[in-house]
């Protein structure tokens, strides 16, 4: 998954830059190994939605690294009538990468990608390169050019 990212941002011409650092998946302790506010990291969870009785969807969600995933937004935004995070399996699966190196981009067809309306104003984003040892620093415009996401506000902060 890694070499896939690295490939769809130099085919969109994206600005970015990678950062090298101890291998760690927890938002408010990579922030600091990269050197920035934990709330300028992209933080991106797989979530697992119910539609009724028989239909199961995935969610990522893509969220401030300060925020926490509101599940009620989520929930009313799909009109789901469970929302929960997807179990380890599931996630990685869907993701292509360990938990904690989740990408912003939805790479599987079957995620659907939401994201926080407060990305926007965040002039650069940190996300974790599909490892936990290198992330990637990519300019928020970018990030939207390429991803094209659906933006909702889906995050609280505590």
């Amino acid at each position: 998954m890694y070499d896939r990212l690295i490939a769809l941002l130099d085919e969109n011409g994206a600005d970015y830059r990678l950062i090298d650092h101890p291998a760690e998946g927890r938002t408010e302790i990579v922030s600091g190994f990269r050197g920035h506010p934990p709330g300028a990291a992209a933080k991106c969870m797989i979530l697992m939605l119910k539609l009724g009785k028989k239909v199961t969807r995935y969610v990522l969600a893509v969220i401030p690294g300060d925020a926490k995933v509101n599940f009620d937004s989520i929930k009313s935004l799909f009109g789901a009538t469970y929302v929960s995070f997807a179990a380890v399996t599931a996630a990685e699966t869907l993701a292509g990468a360990p938990t904690g190196g989740v990408l912003p981009f939805a790479m599987h067809p079957d995620l659907q990608l939401v994201v926080d309306s407060e990305i926007e104003s965040i002039p650069e984003l940190f996300f974790n390169a599909a490892r936990l040892d290198r992330s990637v620093a990519l300019k928020t415009v970018d990030y939207v050019r390429i991803a094209k996401p659906r933006f909702a506000d889906i995050a609280t902060r505590s």
